[in-house]
């Protein structure tokens, strides 16, 4: 029980890693809470992981995400305060969407700062969340009235890496067609180029121009949700396909798109679906040129295009290094991660 995993919003992609984390690691051992009331978990999780926790002094590393409030849970445990911290983005809350700054809670944002400063390592799943949490730091806190703290990001950078999601890829090539059967035995080693995107806050655009004569063709673009045929693709706005935030509170309401790591798409990129992307957010930094998209009018383009010529679509060989971002590739940066003592030697250097 070296490695003490705690996870206080145990659904989707959180759920995903700690599973696979607990198969791969060896003496792990984790505790969790469901994935519901996430603003509860937010508020209260510490309160709940200082009493599930036994002591023990066999720990040597706590790995979390940053919906715990790990500065309250280090205060309320001493004992795990010793242990090398790790702390895991999938999201940050100092850009999530809202439709007003005023919405914004000030609480979850302040919280994930000072988890940042008490903790040893803090990792984010792609260059654009950590760039858009840093690079936030300064604006969010001046919203405090008055004797404002400086420099915090500072502070937390040099704590910092990008550790992508790792995704354990199914062999699928019995599915797919003979032509894209060789890209999945033999991985596509050209890794496009990473570029740190400035944060947009885009809804996903509709494209009400969009009429083709000839019969729809296959749901290939990864972006689309699986429709009736009957449904030309892109006819449905955003609108009535709102965006859920991770607490749940789905009451109607369109949010932005917020996406720091798009795992699920790289999933349906590995089943053989064609990506087409926003020239935003997280999209860039993974996905080549000619799969992004930079307005609404260029999207409806490329949908009309695909509609009169589907075989080009449907016999693309889809040039996107999914190797980077499989767990084979990214098990070992996980075990020295994981690792008690090389890392936190690492940040005592670069603390003032």
């Amino acid at each position: 029980m070296s490695v003490l995993l705690l996870e206080a919003f145990c659904g989707g992609s959180h759920k995903q890693l700690v599973d696979l984390l607990k198969e791969s690691i060896e003496d792990c051992v984790s505790f969790t809470l469901p994935a519901k009331k996430w603003h509860w978990r937010a508020r209260t999780s510490a309160l709940y992981f200082m009493q599930a926790v036994p002591a023990s002094s066999s720990y040597r590393v706590l790995f979390t995400s940053s919906v715990l409030n790990l500065a309250e849970l280090v205060a309320l445990r001493p004992d795990l305060g010793h242990l090398k911290k790790v702390l895991y983005f999938h999201e940050n809350q100092l850009v999530y969407p809202v439709r007003k700054s005023q919405e914004r809670d000030f609480q979850y944002g302040y919280n994930q700062i000072l988890s940042c400063l008490v903790a040893d390592v803090v990792a984010f799943n792609s260059s654009f969340n950590m760039e858009s949490f840093l690079s936030s730091i300064s604006t969010f806190m001046k919203t405090m009235p008055d004797h404002r703290p400086k420099d915090l990001d500072q502070l937390i950078r040099p704590k910092c890496r990008v550790l992508h999601f790792p995704i354990h890829f199914p062999d699928v090539t019995r599915f797919l067609p003979a032509h894209k059967r060789l890209r999945h035995s033999v991985w596509c080693d050209d890794i496009h180029a990473m570029a740190t995107q400035s944060h947009h806050q885009t809804s996903a655009p509709s494209c009400p121009e969009l009429t083709i004569d000839s019969e729809p063709p296959e749901k290939i673009v990864a972006e689309q949700s699986l429709e009736p045929a009957s449904i030309p693709p892109c006819q449905k706005t955003l609108q009535n396909h709102p965006v859920s935030h991770p607490s749940g509170d789905e009451k109607g309401n369109l949010q932005p798109l917020h996406i720091v790591w798009p795992h699920r798409w790289l999933e349906a990129v590995h089943c053989g679906c064609y990506p087409l992307c926003p020239r935003a957010l997280v999209y860039p930094e993974i996905f080549p040129a000619t799969y992004l998209y930079s307005t609404p009018e260029q999207l409806c383009k490329r949908l009309q295009d695909f509609c009169k010529r589907p075989q080009f679509v449907r016999q693309h060989v889809t040039q996107v290094n999914l190797r980077a971002y499989s767990w084979d590739t990214l098990r070992g940066s996980f075990r020295s991660l994981l690792g008690a003592e090389s890392d936190r030697k690492l940040t005592e250097e670069h603390m003032p």
